[in-house]
């Protein structure tokens, strides 16, 4: 059983990451492997609303950034973990533009993998980039892993992150719960169906 993390920030190493790592250290220790993957901070181009990915395999028309290998990652592995930096109590516009095509193109790959959102500011925003990246699960029929708060951390420097006691708590906490749904999804399958998908029904109000 594996857990992909997504690091959403530009910086490889930062804020983000060191809040990653102590999720993906509990995860390590209930047994499950991890992968952070970085987004990098080369421009990516943003949804061009072509409809293309309709008509392939799952996946974005365009391959020339990290959205498919980021996909095919999350497509194989058994649960998520989506970190972002905020910026003016939002996620990272990079990520959001990740996020947009790689749900659109192949939500249906995701579906009933558990996820959750990872947030990380210097003092304020946390709830609102928290409450963006939890839209993507929900709507993807992901369950979303719970902790025992709002999985923020704070801190304007990794190592000031490694002060926020509170946030590292939570994080752990956040791990440990990935591993516990990871493992009781993964022995309910043998004798529980997925729920069953009806038809999608669209309703426009403009007619």
């Amino acid at each position: 059983m594996k857990v992909l993390l997504i690091n959403g920030s530009p910086r490889k190493k930062g804020c983000t990451f060191t809040a990653l790592s102590e999720v993906a250290g509990e995860l390590t220790a209930q047994g499950l492997e991890t992968e952070i993957f970085h987004i990098g901070n080369a421009p990516l181009r943003g949804c061009q609303a072509c409809g293309r990915c309709r008509r392939l395999e799952k996946r974005c028309f365009y391959d020339d950034d990290p959205v498919n290998e980021c996909l095919a990652l999350a497509a194989q592995a058994d649960g998520l973990v989506v970190g972002t930096p905020v910026y003016f109590a939002g996620i990272n516009a990079a990520l959001g533009t990740l996020l947009d095509r790689m749900f659109y193109s192949g939500s249906e790959l995701l579906a009933y993998k558990p996820a959750c959102g990872v947030v990380s500011c210097r003092r304020g925003g946390a709830g609102s980039a928290f409450d963006r990246l939890n839209k993507y699960f929900a709507i993807s029929n992901m369950p979303i892993v719970p902790s025992q708060y709002w999985n923020s951390v704070h801190g304007n420097t990794p190592e000031e992150v490694r002060q926020d006691a509170e946030g590292l708590q939570v994080m752990r906490r956040l791990g440990r719960n990935m591993a516990w749904l990871v493992k009781s999804l993964a022995a309910a399958r043998a004798s529980v169906p997925l729920p069953e998908v009806e038809t999608r029904v669209r309703t426009n109000f403009i007619r």
